[in-house]
């Protein structure tokens, strides 16, 4: 048996599919007789869109990552899928004339009106090849390629069964695919690397595929039937290394070599270890099952190396959704006595301390992601992270001393939150610029399905609808909509506009002077010298040489109340006569000049340790924080969490084809 896997656009193009990785080897591991390749048609697409338009880098993952909200992706090759090269080109231009500039617009509508001729060419490879199964993944904005991609297949060669799953398949989603689309002849929901080798070796003997948990498939009159999904996700042991031959071949020899710097896809974990107890209610990442499981360290550890190794490759993305924390003493040891260089992108919580994150950094793990989302405590408990801001903020200045690239987001839109939740971060920003600043400006979140604000309307958002870039993209009623869609539209909740106005003056302010900013400070014993380069304060040096200060400051490396930081500083200074009162002034004194930051009562100090990391990340900050992309809307509803988001995770969550 012949078995073809494809990676339609806009499947990320610096990196392999891990989904199809692991499907490659589960096939040519797990089913006798049978071999699998796989087809990088997305780098066929770079290579044949740059022939025929100016396309660039910064369009694919404009199309691929940036414009998910707004599904402008999709779009693109819905003129593909409904064989119409002018497919709803005005409810489009209508929906989007006040959220895209207008040669984004004009970009767009040349790409939907050439897809069609790629799909007719990719779908002819597709058949070239003469494989018996065909799957296509199917991630974020890879749906309509995929499915466009499927019906050409099925209509120039119908013996060819056709296969899709991934994260755009999950539970119903799969289910509302599989009955509206008839060229699709089997969906695999959930994990694929049992139930694809399962369905292949039906297909083989001639028997039922009744039995493989979560799969869709139709009976002899057509009719399509759901398989009950896996009643428990896969244990860590079953799981397979991807295999990623072909991968970095191909990209040799594409337009995209240029564009790019290749990295791994690696998987030590599935599933969120605080999901499992407190799920974040916007969250809708995991679908169907958050149970944590992660890998022994020696098989993780071993598949790094052996990856990295085989394709001589250092920068990777780990795509768990959370680290497994048991690796900071298994795994992250090893990484460091190996003497691999590795560059790694990690998602952690954002509670870790120094120590950890210091071992984080020495292994490599150097660009993170920890979820942080808000500075203040009353919106994160509506969130039900886990943190403070306080933390968070902990979290930016740690990272910044142990050399760590903090990832986060700042989000708004929350049933509950108030202005003043909001007010008391923003007159805090400019002693916070020296630390990272969210990757863009805030962003109202999105009911994702799957998360609890999609689950229990009771938490604040009901008659959800899907949004509006379903309904522009395919010809479906709104009930099916409902079924196959992951993001949907609610009512605003939360702050204003005018609120919203000003968080983001104060974060693009952060962005702008970031890379200039600098506040550190050096404990010498006996003194601390404190050094400050921010433009909202007009001290250069400070020198803290009193005790009971001393003693205070030390405290605050971790958010202390006032009366508990009375108490404590009087066990190390027995003998001062400083009062409440005293602390409270003490506080005022060091807040005014940028020195602390405050949220829910407690109070942490701002300033890192005086090391080299800050120095050697100058150069690399500059970049990462300029001016958000010409093709940002200043403010959109279509926002939410981008982390999430990334390609390394929207890729680990599709496996299947």
């Amino acid at each position: 048996m012949r078995v073809l896997l494809v990676n339609m656009p806009w499947s990320p193009i610096d990196l392999p599919s891990l989904a199809l990785g692991i499907l490659k080897r589960s096939v040519d591991e797990r089913v006798p007789g049978a071999s699998a390749t796989v087809l990088h048609a997305n780098l066929e697409f770079t290579d044949w869109i740059t022939s025929r338009t100016e396309f660039t880098a910064d369009d694919y993952e404009y199309y691929a990552l940036s414009s998910y909200f707004m599904g402008c992706g999709d779009w693109v090759f819905s003129s593909a899928l409904y064989d119409d090269p002018s497919w709803r080109e005005a409810e489009f231009t209508e929906a989007m004339r006040t959220r895209l500039k207008k040669s984004r617009i004009k970009m767009s509508h040349e790409l939907h009106r050439l897809a069609p001729d790629f799909v007719a060419e990719i779908a002819q490879r597709i058949v070239d090849e003469e494989p018996d199964v065909v799957g296509f993944t199917s991630t974020f904005q890879q749906n309509t390629a995929a499915l466009a991609a499927a019906k050409h297949v099925k209509r120039l060669a119908p013996h060819i069964r056709t296969v899709m799953g991934g994260a755009n398949c999950d539970a119903e989603q799969g289910a509302a695919l599989h009955r509206n689309f008839p060229f699709v002849d089997y969906v695999v929901r959930g994990e694929g690397e049992a139930a694809f080798p399962e369905l292949l070796n039906a297909l083989a003997t001639g028997e039922s595929p009744a039995g493989v948990s979560g799969l869709c498939h139709r009976t002899d009159d057509g009719v399509s039937t759901v398989n009950a999904m896996a009643s428990s996700p896969l244990p860590p042991a079953t799981i397979l290394a991807p295999d990623y031959s072909g991968y970095f071949e191909r990209l040799a020899s594409s337009a995209a070599r240029n564009w790019v710097e290749p990295k791994l896809v690696v998987e030590g974990a599935r599933g969120c270890w605080w999901g499992e107890k407190h799920h974040c209610t916007f969250c809708g990442l995991n679908g169907s099952f958050m149970q944590f499981r992660s890998k022994s360290p020696d098989v993780f550890y071993d598949e790094i190396m052996e990856l990295a190794r085989k394709h001589r490759v250092l920068d990777m993305y780990v795509v768990d959704n959370i680290l497994d924390m048991g690796y900071l003493s298994t795994v992250l040891p090893r990484i460091i006595d190996s003497g691999y260089d590795l560059r790694l992108h990690i998602e952690i919580k954002a509670n870790m301390r120094r120590s950890q994150l210091r071992t984080l950094s020495d292994a490599g793990l150097i660009y993170v992601q920890p979820g942080i989302e808000s500075l203040n405590k009353r919106v994160l408990d509506l969130m039900d992270k886990g943190v403070s801001g306080c933390q968070n903020v902990r979290m930016l200045r740690d990272g910044a001393e142990t050399g760590l690239s903090i990832s986060w987001n700042y989000l708004h839109g929350f049933p509950g939150e108030s202005p003043q939740d909001y007010e008391a971060v923003i007159g805090q920003i400019p002693a916070l610029e020296h630390l990272d600043p969210p990757v863009d400006l805030s962003a109202r979140i999105a009911i994702e399905r799957f998360s609890p604000y999609f689950n229990k309307p009771e938490l604040g958002f009901s008659g959800l609808r899907p949004e509006a870039h379903y309904r522009f993209t395919y010809d479906l009623p709104e009930e099916e909509l409902y079924d196959l869609a992951y993001v949907f539209e609610a009512p605003k909740r939360g702050i204003g506009e005018t609120t919203v106005s000003a968080l983001n003056d104060a974060l693009a302010l952060w962005k702008e002077h970031h890379a200039d900013a600098r506040l550190t400070q050096a404990d010498l014993g006996d003194r601390i010298i404190l050094v400050s380069r921010r433009r909202a304060f007009d001290w250069r040096v400070m020198e803290l040489s009193d005790p009971f200060e001393i003693a205070v400051f030390r405290l605050l490396d971790q958010p202390h109340a006032p009366a508990s930081l009375l108490r404590k500083a009087t066990v190390r200074v027995p003998g001062h006569t400083r009062t409440e009162a005293d602390v409270d002034a003490l506080l005022a004194h060091w807040q005014e000049r940028g020195l602390l930051f405050t949220d829910g009562g407690h109070y942490v100090h701002l300033a890192p340790s005086a090391v080299n990391e800050d120095l050697l990340r100058l150069g690399f900050m500059r970049t990462a924080h300029a001016a958000p992309a010409p093709d940002s809307p200043p403010e959109s509803d279509s926002g939410a969490e981008r982390g999430t988001d990334s390609g390394a995770q929207a890729d680990r969550d599709a496996v299947l084809a």
